[in-house]
């Protein structure tokens, strides 16, 4: 037991989420083959934990239909999860230390902040408690605007709370599951759901720093409140990817998919589509009725994924942003990356390669071992979507999760853990411990390109 202790207490802040994680998927597992969260009978144990998987990652692919395996005790229990996993689980489990009357240590806090993607440990806690707030609200507030349009609709107000309850959960947490067969395809043109459900999936994907620094501006107690420049590139990052995915989406479907709809609804659905890539994973459109261009442009938009310190996986978007960046500053033969008057770090650059190039290899490596086992029923492109959807949290799919193998799934399962807990932490929880060299080579060119 003492041995054990010391162990635990020499994890590395990354070793001990990746740890957490593992610990709250074996338990959502565990909860999810309980009968009494079914319809009818249990299904399959690597159904069981890849539904676990998914709620706890917040991703949404899922190899069963949710509204036709669970009752109403196994949506509440995935809305649990979704929430679980949308908050973070170093979050939820500092709250629970918090109403305890625990004291949050060094150890815990960088556990924090390393689960959060910040850097800095001062105000750790205080982090935890506004994105708590901040999620609950965005999700009561959605949940009103779904329960008055279901209850409109169907008169019950059992069915309006339960569905809308359900559908501002997994909107906000970017967890992706509907109560519906088809997610929200039936809805497609609805702006009563769609434009808040996009909000909502923005919300959650778009970063917690950059919801607490907008509390911030628009709060009374914060005069000369400035913006940091995590929040500026994060948003500005955003913004244009979320506006030219909608436009290639809509320029390469409007001969095919919009060519029989009003273009106040194709550029309706393209947005929907392109906000649903930075990680929400519902949908107004059928993706499998998509041109294989448009499902590729998905797949590389949810790869970049959602911006850092999110429910959202990926690369993330500021990665991208600093790609783009350096390339641009390379082009003009500038030594460093300078934005909105300030300069980039050497370590972020080198940091962002090293993301990028990693995960470009990472997912190859699972597109190919998806295309050994399960290539003879599918596409390339379909299985290209499938792990991308997975690597980004993002949950969308062009249906053929169902059908994947079991080497397929556990495949799958892994990406969207690995997009959860984050690349760079993962990363980092899977390395060895660094060391700085006591000594120096001598420096040579080398050619390239």
């Amino acid at each position: 037991m003492k041995k054990l202790r010391r162990w635990f207490k020499n994890l590395s802040p990354q070793r001990a989420i990746l740890l957490y994680y593992f610990l709250a998927l074996a338990a959502a597992t565990g909860l999810l083959s309980i009968p009494v969260f079914y319809r009818e009978g249990n299904i399959p144990f690597i159904d069981t934990l890849f539904v676990a998987a998914s709620a706890i990652s917040v991703t949404g692919l899922s190899p069963v239909t949710i509204v036709e395996t669970f009752n109403t005790q196994g949506y509440i229990l995935l809305m649990f999860l979704m929430n679980l996993g949308g908050i973070g689980i170093m979050a939820v489990g500092t709250l629970l230390w918090i109403l305890l009357g625990r004291k949050i240590g060094v150890k815990e806090r960088r556990q924090i902040i390393a689960d959060n993607a910040q850097y800095k440990m001062s105000g750790a806690v205080k982090l935890v408690q506004d994105i708590i707030t901040l999620l609950i609200a965005v999700e009561v507030a959605g949940a009103l605007i779904y329960i008055t349009y279901f209850y409109i609709e169907t008169g019950s107000l059992s069915h309006a709370i339960l569905h809308g309850t359900f559908l501002s959960v997994s909107a906000t947490t970017n967890g992706g599951l509907d109560l519906y067969s088809n997610s929200l395809t039936h809805l497609e043109g609805n702006i009563f759901i769609e434009i808040p459900v996009m909000c909502q999936i923005a919300l959650g994907a778009i970063g917690y720093p950059v919801l607490i620094e907008l509390k911030h501006f628009f709060s009374k107690k914060s005069p000369g409140f400035r913006f940091s420049l995590f929040t500026k590139v994060a948003v500005s990052a955003y913004g244009i990817l979320l506006v030219l995915g909608a436009a290639v989406i809509y320029l390469l479907e409007s001969a095919r998919y919009f060519a029989d709809k009003n273009i106040f609804s194709s550029l309706l659905s393209s947005l929907f589509l392109s906000t649903s890539t930075r990680s929400g994973g519902i949908t107004t459109v059928a993706v499998d009725q998509l041109s294989e261009a448009t499902q590729l442009i998905m797949s590389v938009l949810m790869f970049i994924g959602a911006s850092p310190s999110s429910a959202g996986g990926g690369i993330r978007t500021t990665t991208f942003a600093i790609l783009i960046l350096f390339l641009i500053a390379f082009s003009r033969g500038r030594q460093h990356i300078n934005i909105f008057q300030r300069r980039l770090a050497r370590k972020d650059i080198e940091r962002a390669f090293a993301v990028f190039t990693l995960a470009v290899g990472l997912v190859f490596s699972g597109v190919l071992i998806v295309l050994i086992a399960d290539g003879h029923q599918f596409t390339l492109t379909q299985i290209i979507f499938e792990v991308t959807s997975a690597f980004g949290t993002t949950g969308t799919s062009t249906g053929i999760t169902e059908q994947l193998s079991t080497v397929s799934k556990l495949t799958v399962m892994a990406f969207m853990f690995i997009g959860r807990i984050g690349f760079v932490s993962f990363l980092l929880a899977i390395s060895s411990r660094q060391r700085e060299l006591t000594y120096k080579y001598s420096e040579e060119r080398l050619m390239v390109g």
